[in-house]
């Protein structure tokens, strides 16, 4: 006849104790979550470029906002192209400031970082190359130390720095290449020549005036624009 000895409740529970839990599935631990897990991105600068100002108007430039927000995971957001216009269709044909077409905020990259908390925020800041990025997460090529070449950190905006409208610098409302029209760009990493940050060099809204339509690249362009969700 086998013997059975039985164990006090107490030591049992202080053999357990000691031997942890050996379910996998169980976790004994639970790690902090990631910027990124806490907040869904609601800015981006696009990866892909234009060679010309013409962005196929307003709803073209939306639409490559919708179709890369979505690519990155976020395509049940409302995407809108941060950029003024002289004659808006969707607003009786007046004009439109970028400012007043991207909501209250606040807005956050791909990162997860805080890019402003509300539009008086966001055109108070200045450009910054970790901050502004595209929506894989990817820096804009700049001035920054380090940067790739060419420099493309010129973004079509058609803008002033408060994000309202300056005529006649939109490529004809983001539809003409003409060599005798210009665009108002930003600088995404806030950086002009030498690392100058200085003036309107900062700004990631309205550093000046690109060289023309025809050709987004000269002065340090490729066509870029904003992207934010509302």
């Amino acid at each position: 006849m086998k013997v059975r000895t039985l164990l006090p409740p107490t030591l049992v529970a202080v053999l357990a104790a000691a031997c942890g839990d050996d379910d996998p599935a169980t976790p004994t631990t639970s790690a902090s979550p990631s910027p990124a897990t806490q907040t869904s991105m609601s800015f981006f600068v696009t990866s892909t470029t234009n060679t010309t100002g013409d962005l196929g108007g307003l709803a073209g430039a939306v639409a490559r906002c919708q179709s890369l927000g979505a690519a990155a995971g976020q395509g049940a957001r409302t995407w809108r192209a941060y950029l003024s216009v002289e004659r808006d269709a969707g607003n009786g044909n007046a004009p439109t400031d970028a400012r007043s077409r991207i909501g209250s905020g606040p807005w956050f990259n791909s990162a997860g970082v805080m890019v402003a908390s509300d539009l008086a925020a966001l055109h108070a800041r200045r450009g910054d190359a970790a901050v502004f990025l595209d929506e894989r997460g990817q820096r804009i090529n700049g001035q920054w130390a380090g940067s790739p070449s060419p420099v493309q950190h010129d973004v079509l905006t058609g803008s002033n720095a408060e994000g309202r409208l300056m005529a006649g610098l939109t490529c004809g409302d983001w539809t003409s290449s003409s060599a005798s029209v210009q665009a108002q760009v930003g600088h995404s990493d806030g950086l002009g020549p030498g690392g100058d940050s200085s003036g309107s060099l900062s700004s990631w809204n309205s550093a000046h005036a690109n060289q023309s339509c025809a050709d987004t690249a000269p002065r340090g362009g490729s066509g870029r624009i904003y992207c934010f969700a509302r």
